[in-house]
């Protein structure tokens, strides 16, 4: 199977749901988290880290609950994030194309 590179987009998302999750894990350690919601500590690495940036939502859904966040708020904050980012971009080429 062939993956398609990532696009800002999605590279953006990634990295904002690595952001919440490991500001939410706080000083619990990583191999606590990972073992607690039953992944491997090296996929939350990943995660945390940006290198996943679209983990499956099963793996998400397991890590925001082993660490209290609704799969709503995890949502509402990393797709809004990408969002505003988004229509910033959307905002600039527009600008562009009237030049």
């Amino acid at each position: 199977m062939v993956r398609l590179p990532l696009n800002p987009e999605e590279r953006a998302r990634g990295e904002r749901l690595g952001a919440l999750l490991r500001e939410a894990r706080g000083n619990r350690s990583m191999l606590d988290v990972a073992v607690a919601a039953g992944i491997s500590p090296e996929t939350l690495r990943k995660i945390e880290t940006g290198r996943v940036a679209t983990p499956a939502f099963s793996t998400v859904a397991l890590v925001a609950c082993e660490l209290g966040l609704s799969l709503d708020a995890v949502w509402g904050d990393v797709g809004r994030s990408t969002r505003r980012a988004g229509a910033g971009a959307a905002a600039g080429a527009g600008a562009a194309l009237q030049r």
